[in-house]
């Protein structure tokens, strides 16, 4: 197996448990202020983007 395999699978493992971490806390702020739940999502979907950017970026980088 190549380092650049492991790498690529320490990148997806670090981005699913941050999206998770992410969806937990939406879940719970939401659950705390439901008035402010579309400002919540947004955030959530935003920050969620970016990370699968950043994963997306450093898979490439991995495999070439």
């Amino acid at each position: 197996m190549s380092l650049g395999a492991i790498g690529a699978g320490i990148t997806i493992i670090g981005a699913a448990l941050g999206i998770g971490k992410i969806g937990a806390s939406a879940v719970e702020a939401i659950a705390r202020q439901p008035e402010a739940g579309g400002k919540i999502q947004t955030a959530m979907i935003i920050a969620a983007a970016l990370i699968e950017g950043a994963t997306f970026f450093a898979l490439i980088i991995c495999l070439i």
